[in-house]
């Protein structure tokens, strides 16, 4: 299922308004296609699905986890520090659009929010959503240097004496955490691989 496909199976869930539903995804479409989105476009989130689709039957409501995965990155610039703020804002100004409950709205929000700082919740699918979304850290050597020349891409407008430090500290941060993983089934599938490929792009900063 493409990523269309699967943003209006779940919105049908809520309004059968074809036109509302095509204008909401055209503006995803755009904003995840904008010049400079090297890895923050719609790629990644096809692979959050992918990622999802196994544990689908874990997920306690699959429909607002991924309105979550749509809209967390739906606005994304390399300079500033309150993304994650003004796309769950984002959101919720387009869910309310189709009806969403002030429940659902608020859960969402905070799941994107939680894309922020990435910490261990006490809420089993803000874990999920927080492993789909690191599930790149672990994958092969390979597809990790490849995501790492795109995250560069994104921040090309800092040279390296200013990049690499901030980068370092990232990383470092994600190796300092008792799991980098926060569900078990992330954690047997990657953690292991993304140590190793984190200490391996420091060693090489």
């Amino acid at each position: 299922m493409n990523l269309k496909e699967r943003y209006f199976r779940i919105c049908f869930n809520y309004t059968k308004n074809e036109t509302l539903i095509e204008n909401l995804w055209r503006e995803i479409e755009k904003k995840y296609s904008e010049k400079g989105r090297h890895y923050h476009n719609l790629n990644h989130l096809k692979n959050m699905f992918s990622e999802l689709e196994p544990v689908k039957d874990k997920i306690l409501n699959f429909n607002n986890i991924s309105f979550s995965v749509f809209y967390h990155d739906v606005i994304y610039d390399a300079t500033s520090k309150m993304n994650e703020e003004k796309s769950a804002e984002f959101a919720k100004s387009r869910l309310q659009k189709l009806g969403l409950n002030e429940i659902d709205l608020a859960e969402i929000s905070e799941q994107i929010l939680a894309t922020k700082s990435h910490q261990l919740s006490k809420k089993s699918d803000i874990n999920y959503l927080l492993d789909v979304d690191l599930s790149v850290l672990g994958k092969d050597t390979q597809t990790y240097l490849g995501y790492t020349k795109q995250i560069r891409k994104e921040y090309s407008i800092y040279p390296d004496f200013l990049y690499n430090p901030g980068r370092k500290k990232v990383l470092q941060q994600f190796l300092k955490l008792e799991n980098i993983f926060k569900t078990e089934d992330f954690r047997n599938k990657y953690e292991s691989q993304a140590r190793k490929n984190i200490e391996f792009e420091l060693n090489n900063l």
